[in-house]
């Protein structure tokens, strides 16, 4: 619709998930109207990002060390090792507060459809770290979805025979939430989930 570098704008951000092509013509007019001091300070953040952030040796968290500060913290349980999908569900986690072991990022999730398998992630690294005898516990944070679900499988049947104790993380009602507007999955989750009153 628009000439030239306007439009090869818009088309770069549209690229971006989440960016529709309304809000990337919306970025893309804010960018043109900034201080152009702005938008240099924007652009030598993405250069310096792409230059700087690498994946942590041990667990694969985005790092700008040879390793993330998580698995550089002696103060983490080394028996407990979370393995999650991607990098934003590490901070997801972290956020809680509740968990003080280490992760592993698998770098997705097992999706046919999508031409991804096992050997597209990183399992065999995975399987590589419990050789260490310190991990005892493995717990699967998958995301509660086909694809979630699926590594989840995959993985409990890749890892019980190591003997060690795999688990899942709970699923069920969201806090505030309201029963008629819950899936029959979620539901069903929450009553075999179900605990004694306090």
């Amino acid at each position: 619709m628009y000439e030239g570098v306007v439009q090869d704008l818009i088309d770069e951000l549209g690229r971006l998930p989440g960016v529709g092509p309304k809000s990337a013509q919306r970025i893309a007019f804010h960018l043109l109207q900034a201080d152009p001091t702005d938008v240099r300070r924007l652009a030598d953040v993405l250069i310096e990002v792409k230059a700087k952030v690498r994946f942590c040796a041990t667990c694969f968290n985005v790092s700008e060390a040879e390793q993330c500060r998580i698995c550089a913290d002696p103060r983490r349980d080394p028996t407990t090792l979370c393995v999650v999908e991607e990098y934003k569900d590490v901070v997801a986690i972290e956020r809680t507060r509740e968990f003080r072991g280490r992760y592993h990022v698998l770098g997705g999730a097992i999706s046919p459809i999508d031409g991804i398998g096992p050997d597209q992630l990183r399992i065999r690294e995975l399987v590589a770290r419990l050789s260490d005898d310190q991990i005892t516990e493995i717990i699967l944070a998958t995301d509660p979805n086909l694809e979630g679900e699926a590594t989840a499988t995959y993985l409990t049947r890749q890892l019980r025979p190591l003997g060690l104790r795999v688990t899942r993380l709970a699923s069920g009602l969201p806090v505030g939430g309201d029963l008629e507007y819950a899936d029959e999955v979620t539901l069903g989750r929450a009553f075999v989930g179900r605990q004694n009153a306090p």
